[in-house]
């Protein structure tokens, strides 16, 4: 009897899944270009929702996908570490782009186990072809074995070994991030756990209305009951309910409102509250990039009759702050120029806000992807910058004058040290100044600490960690 040979195995295309194709396409962005994900996501869904059928619910998971991912990075990491047999380093970042994405599948959303494994499998034999798509198999399958707890349990050391470790694990920053919160927060276990559990939630999209031109109530009254909330602390807040896209509303469009955290906002009205000796006439935002707080201030000067000027050191930054005060009632003016080599004559403002370029650690909600990417050296980098800046700021304002110094980073060398820096001469000539309590200008804020400086924090106030010292020059 005569046998037939077996038939060969037929090859099956992969398939390819839009959706977690965009995902993989951003994290490899992020980690080829340096790219922000906040910055490279929003035109590539809009690309999908134009070319395909790519509908709402996509564009949620693919957004679910991409940040949390980054935001889980080091938990997935340790973890996928655990299921090899080689350092993580000698595995290529397009494999572990695709291994994190499925561990957040499997470990990170509710996905069933079957569809998160056989979905990566499917996104590795397109992208990286069937040989790795193998790798990525035989990986995903050790990890679908137990749940996040369970893992984590037995990746991290215990906490009474290791306490910073543990968390940096656990909550997935860095150990020097995790050191650097602590310190700047103080206390406990429970309080850093809180901020770091924070710094890992998807953050509110938070409106501002700009006063003189359009109100809390007006914007309310368009978006619903069912789609805004007022802000907790800023009168001219509105936070949008998960879901909302702000780029639709009219009133962003045309710059009445814009999107802003509350915490910048807050930064941006107190500056302005600050109490003054003598004439309030000019205003100067020496930062103002991209435009945010210089918009709220513009706002809030044209109630007075006074001038703004918003510099900006990148002229494409100057470009966005331009868009942003366009239709601003009052007197303002944009300029490109060097906050450190001002064309400005000494004493020619009654405020000045600083809001220096820093590292960025109080917007990890918003830019998960910045945790992994600074480095302590950074600081050192941005110190001399810091100092600088907030100097010519002491030039620049009249005596009887105030200044803000405002940094998104609770990290102590970015905040309190630099202000303590310049007021003592470290570095440079004393200035002549005294620390306004800013607690006060900062009315129905709670949590704000001892003063007389401000700092904001995500788990106790829903906002960026924002930094605020205001200074009156007293000669």
């Amino acid at each position: 009897m005569n046998q037939q040979a077996p038939r060969a195995k037929q090859y099956r295309r992969p398939k390819k899944d839009p959706v977690r194709l965009l995902a993989f396409e951003v994290l490899r962005a992020v980690d080829e270009r340096d790219a922000y994900a906040n910055l490279v996501l929003p035109p590539l869904l809009k690309k999908a929702r134009e070319k395909s059928d790519f509908e709402a619910r996509d564009a949620a998971l693919a957004t679910e996908l991409v940040y949390g991912t980054l935001r889980r990075q080091g938990t997935y990491d340790a973890i996928i570490s655990a299921c090899i047999d080689r350092p993580l380093r000698e595995v290529d970042p397009p494999v572990l782009d695709v291994l994190a994405l499925g561990a957040h599948q499997l470990l990170g959303t509710r996905i069933p186990t079957h569809a998160a494994v056989s979905a990566s499998v499917e996104l590795a034999r397109v992208v990286l072809g069937d040989g790795r798509a193998k790798f990525v198999n035989a990986v995903l399958r050790k990890i679908s074995r137990d749940d996040l707890e369970t893992w984590v349990e037995r990746v991290a050391p215990p906490y009474d070994d290791d306490a910073e470790e543990h968390l940096a694990v656990v909550h997935s920053h860095p150990r020097w991030v995790v050191s650097a919160l602590w310190d700047a927060l103080g206390g406990g276990r429970a309080g850093i756990e809180d901020l770091l559990d924070a710094d890992n939630e998807r953050p509110e999209v938070t409106l501002v209305a700009r006063p003189g031109r359009v109100t809390v109530d007006e914007l309310m009254d368009v978006l619903g009951e069912d789609s805004a909330l007022p802000g907790r602390w800023s009168p001219y807040a509105v936070r949008l309910a998960e879901g909302g896209e702000p780029g639709a509303l009219e009133a962003v469009r045309d710059g009445r409102a814009g999107v802003q955290d509350e915490g910048s906002q807050l930064v941006a009205a107190a500056v302005a509250r600050a109490p003054l000796e003598g004439p309030d006439a000019r205003w100067l935002d020496a930062c103002a990039g991209p435009g945010g707080k210089a918009a709220l201030m513009a706002a809030l000067a044209a109630e007075r009759g006074a001038f703004l000027l918003a510099a900006e050191k990148q002229h494409h930054r100057a470009r966005l702050v331009e868009r942003a005060l366009a239709g601003n009632p009052g007197p303002y003016q944009v300029i490109t120029a060097d906050g450190t080599r001002p064309p400005w004559a000494p004493g020619s403002f009654d405020r000045v806000l600083v809001d220096v370029p820093c590292s960025g650690l109080g917007a990890l909600r918003r830019r998960p992807e910045a945790r992994w990417r600074r480095r302590p050296a950074d600081l050192e980098g941005f110190a001399p910058l810091q100092r600088g800046l907030l100097r010519e700021a002491f030039q620049a304002v009249r005596v009887g004058g105030v200044v803000g110094y405002a940094t998104c980073s609770p990290h102590l060398a970015e905040t309190r040290v630099v202000v303590e820096d310049v007021l003592k001469g470290r570095g440079g000539p004393a200035v002549e100044a005294e620390w306004l309590d800013a607690r006060p200008l900062m009315p129905g804020v709670p949590a704000l600490g001892d003063g007389p400086d401000v700092q904001l924090w995500p788990h106790l106030h829903g906002t960026d960690a924002m930094y605020l010292a205001v200074l009156r020059r007293t000669a």
